[in-house]
């Protein structure tokens, strides 16, 4: 694996689209994209980890100037190669430190990617960068697992989230450092494989903290995209923070 591309080498880019079919359907995509064009307005949008441009690409028919940063090579080869890719500039890099020109009035992290960051300290500087790119009262949306410790049996570390005839997924706990590492066998053309990878996860409440370092506040919390209340019971939640509109003396 090419180390520049991190867990998402030429081989897993190839059939990240095809592995992940039920998150490229519309019924999973057109909500977020619905939430996205209410938030970005007139302005401009950054997407973190733009991927393959499962959400950039239809934002973008939705007349919204993207931007994307994203640490694997190949799978900003395979977002040009889609129709309208060519038009979305990308910038590769890690998005917890990477700059790019311009300001934007909304940048964003689905599918719980600010995960993909597994130190606080990466997470945190993810907010610093996130708030030195968006313009005043600009806003920052992730979309993020809530922890599901509590489907854990006492002394189990050990959870299975996916299960079929042809894939399994594992995650696996480390409650002391925060640690998860998702495991994932997929039967591919008769042959099971099996791709590990690390995770950091994150509370709520962590996340509120990690905005308020970077000066945002958090402006709304929700179940999903369809804005239903997010609670207890939640088992992810889609959050927006706001960076401080400047004011009358500014």
């Amino acid at each position: 694996m090419n180390e520049e591309d991190g867990y998402f080498s030429e081989r897993i880019a190839a059939r990240y689209d095809e592995s992940a079919a039920d998150m490229f359907d519309p019924a999973a995509v057109d909500p977020v994209v619905d939430f996205l064009v209410e938030i970005v307005g007139s302005g401009r949008a950054l997407e973190l980890g733009i991927g393959t441009g499962r959400i950039a690409l239809p934002l973008a028919q939705r007349d919204v100037p993207v931007h994307g940063i994203e640490l694997s090579k190949a799978m900003a080869q395979r977002l040009r190669a889609k129709p309208g890719g060519e038009a979305i500039g990308v910038t590769i890099g890690d998005f917890a430190t990477t700059t790019v020109d311009g300001s934007f009035s909304l940048a964003y992290l689905v599918y719980n990617t600010i995960m993909n960051l597994t130190t606080q300290e990466a997470q945190v500087a993810c907010f610093r960068n996130v708030a030195a790119h968006l313009e005043p009262g600009g806003c920052f949306v992730i979309e993020v697992m809530v922890p599901e410790l509590r489907r854990l049996p006492p002394g189990e570390t050990f959870m299975v989230f996916d299960r079929s005839e042809s894939r399994w997924g594992i995650d696996e706990y480390d409650v002391a450092t925060q640690g998860l590492v998702s495991h994932h066998l997929e039967d591919v053309d008769g042959a099971f494989e099996r791709a590990s990878m690390p995770f950091r996860y994150v509370w709520p409440s962590e996340l509120d903290l990690m905005a308020q370092l970077a000066g945002m506040t958090l402006r709304e919390r929700w179940n999903a995209w369809d804005r239903k209340p997010f609670t207890s019971d939640s088992r992810k939640h889609v959050s927006v923070w706001e960076k401080p509109p400047r004011s009358a003396s500014d």
